[in-house]
């Protein structure tokens, strides 16, 4: 098993290069500076003299290219100026949202309030499919440019391959390579059943950890993983418990989705398969990541025997749910 764990960028990041990297784009720092959960990039809340605090996002090098993250900045503003709650990216005085300092692309927001929302309390779900139908309409009017889709090639096949290769331990490659062929032979079943499913601009990442709830509603923030993907992307992913609570889930979640936007019912033969590419292309991207210090120390659990045996039992598990009926609202 890898466990190599060499020296990484992220490691500069030290107090006085933080702030200034701010104190470059013009803010004076009055040296809090408080770091947010987030491993993918480092996230940072930065007092400011004089001011609010400001949230300053800096980007994982050699993940994203520029254009890459300035289309998923141009999708947030494009939401944002159709009312949607959306937390975008400020600009600097030379209308800006990404300025580099050194080697880091970094971009600064404005501090928001709020909880992650209870997902079963009272019209909580009916007030994500408003704004989700709405967030769909708006990102089925064009599509991204440089950033990629959501797809079995690079979630599912690259996953399998990489953790095959380089991280299953040798006594569960048999079981695993023969699994992983199965779950993804049954996926692209899956897919071909569907049919043509058209992909539009998504969150992608659409969980309540991703949500900012105040006054009643959340403020969606953290679009890092928006990708051109089936509107079900973003809908799943609300969806949790047995087969029938995520029916009722559903329920609530188109009802207020239909109130703004169609939604074809085919892709809920696809809740599954995304659902299954999403458990393959996390525990590669814990592998990949797995270089950076920040991973061994947050997530000790991950790269054992004990690890490897469960995901193997959670993708035999998502086996049998894909050849199941789809998930229908109740």
């Amino acid at each position: 098993m890898n466990t190599t764990n060499n020296s990484h960028p992220f490691e500069t990041l030290t107090p006085d290069f933080i702030m200034d990297a701010i104190e470059s784009q013009g803010y004076l720092c009055d040296g809090r500076n408080l770091a947010l959960n987030s491993y993918e990039n480092r996230v940072y809340q930065i007092g400011i003299e004089d001011g609010l605090p400001i949230i300053a996002k800096f980007y994982r090098p050699n993940r994203w290219t520029k254009e890459q993250i300035l289309e998923e900045h141009a999708f947030s503003y494009e939401l944002a100026e159709q009312e949607l709650p959306i937390v975008t990216p400020l600009k600097n005085n030379a209308d800006e949202s990404l300025f580099q300092y050194r080697n880091f692309s970094i971009s600064l927001f404005e501090r928001k309030g709020g909880h992650a929302p209870e997902l079963d309390y009272k019209d909580n779900l009916l007030i994500l499919g408003r704004l989700l139908a709405r967030m769909h309409l708006i990102g089925s009017t064009a599509s991204f440019e440089y950033r990629p889709s959501i797809n079995i090639n690079n979630y599912g096949y690259d996953s399998v391959k990489f953790i095959s290769e380089n991280f299953i331990p040798s006594e569960l490659k048999l079981a695993y390579d023969s699994l992983t062929k199965d779950v993804l032979n049954a996926m692209e079943q899956s897919i071909a059943r569907a049919g043509s499913v058209k992909s539009i601009r998504v969150h992608g990442d659409c969980h309540a950890g991703n949500m900012l709830w105040r006054d009643d509603n959340p403020n969606f923030v953290d679009f890092d993983d928006s990708r051109m993907a089936p509107a079900v992307q973003d809908i799943w992913m609300l969806l949790s418990g047995s087969r029938e609570q995520q029916g009722v889930q559903l329920n609530k979640i188109l009802d207020g989705y239909f109130e703004f936007n169609d939604f074809d019912m085919t892709e809920l033969q696809l809740i599954e398969v995304f659902r299954t590419l999403r458990i393959m292309n996390y525990s590669a991207w814990l592998a990949r990541r797995w270089a950076d210090p920040a991973f061994p120390h947050s997530f000790p659990w991950f790269n054992t025997t004990r690890y490897w045996e469960e995901h193997i039992l959670e993708l035999r598990e998502q086996f049998s749910a894909i050849n199941e009926p789809a998930i229908r609202p109740l």
